[in-house]
């Protein structure tokens, strides 16, 4: 039986779209224990998926801590102890899907022989056995991750699913919020919260979009985000005439995926809860901006819009001093266009 280490520390949101490697390395492996290694934070959303038998959590902020305070002794303790953990698991395969000098050295001090990952202009590879050059052509969602998995030997085609579960009791515990807060029966999801201004659609054309969404469908809209975007959800909440009902910050990760996996559709930025809703297959509308990690959702229940103007994707970089064009230019007219797209789509199958 093979012991697998997944290494993929953070965001939120490309741990969701990693996680298609754990059905896509079963197939390969029928019998691993697959474990994952991550940050306290993005761990969160897997611990109830199945297919997954170990979380391991990386100490990040315990590290960082001794190494500003200067301590560097008890770092190398610390160090040397996580070490020692992971040796312990006899691990004989680590995949680094992160391809970041950080992640691949997590993969080198978990021992295992056969260390696989990607290059990367970090020399991540240094410390791995197996490095390949990551595709930089493939406009699918989890992309990488697919090419990863065909190297390991398994079929992405067939087996790669991007998998988040949770129990009947998360279930239990999200429908009882909702029930507190007056949401009985249908629902959609809207997702306007990440972690970079300009992957922010404007406030203006959300308050457009979920006036436009209660005439056309007249079901409420529950926002959903974590315990840093509550300001700004109450920002967006002054403008509702009762059409949003605000969960921000009050619902844990898995508690998030039960909601949304049981919502009519969802309308959201780049950011992990919009690739959520892609796998747990709720109909969506993904607005992207700056950024661009993927153009093809993988099925017609998902759809992005994004403006391929001169200057996009800027990423980290913008160019507009501020004026975030590229999603300037999407309107909620051509949101809920797409938008009824996709849920016909999603109805017609």
């Amino acid at each position: 039986m093979e012991r697998i280490l997944i290494v993929r520390l953070s965001a939120i949101g490309d741990v969701i779209m990693a996680s298609g490697i754990v059905p896509a390395l079963k197939s390969r492996y029928p019998d691993a224990h697959i474990a994952w290694l991550a940050e306290p934070a993005a761990q969160q959303i897997l611990k109830e998926t199945n297919g997954i038998d170990q979380i391991i959590s990386w100490p990040r902020h315990d590290w960082q801590a001794l190494w500003k305070a200067r301590q560097y002794r008890k770092l190398w303790r610390a160090i040397r102890e996580f070490r020692e953990q992971l040796h312990q698991m006899n691990f004989d395969i680590a995949v680094d899907v992160q391809g970041l000098l950080k992640s691949s050295f997590l993969a080198w001090l978990s021992g295992a022989p056969k260390r696989y990952g990607f290059k990367s202009k970090e020399k991540s590879h240094w410390f791995l056995t197996d490095a390949i050059n990551k595709s930089r052509t493939d406009p699918r969602i989890s992309s990488e991750y697919r090419q990863m998995a065909k190297y390991l030997g398994a079929d992405p085609e067939a087996f790669f699913r991007m998998t988040i579960g949770y129990h009947g009791s998360t279930l239990g515990s999200a429908k009882h919020k909702l029930q507190q807060l007056g949401v009985t029966g249908d629902y959609a999801v809207m997702l306007p919260f990440t972690t970079r201004p300009q992957k922010h659609w404007f406030d203006e054309h959300w308050h457009d979009f979920v006036t436009q969404h209660y005439q056309r469908y007249g079901v409420p809209l529950v926002m959903l985000g974590g315990p840093a975007d509550e300001a700004h959800a109450q920002k967006i909440m002054a403008h509702s005439n009762g059409e949003i009902v605000n969960l921000v910050g009050q619902t844990s990760l898995v508690e998030t995926a039960a909601i949304i996996e049981h919502a009519q559709c969802g309308v959201g930025v780049d950011t992990g809860l919009t690739h959520l809703c892609i796998a747990m297959e709720t109909p969506v509308v993904a607005i992207f901006g700056s950024t661009r990690p993927y153009i093809d959702t993988g099925w017609a229940g998902a759809s992005v819009i994004y403006h391929d103007l001169e200057c996009s994707p800027c990423r980290r970089r913008p160019t507009c001093d501020g004026a975030f064009t590229c999603l300037r230019g999407i309107n909620a007219d051509e949101v809920m266009t797409e938008l009824e797209k996709v849920l016909h789509a999603h109805t017609a199958r």
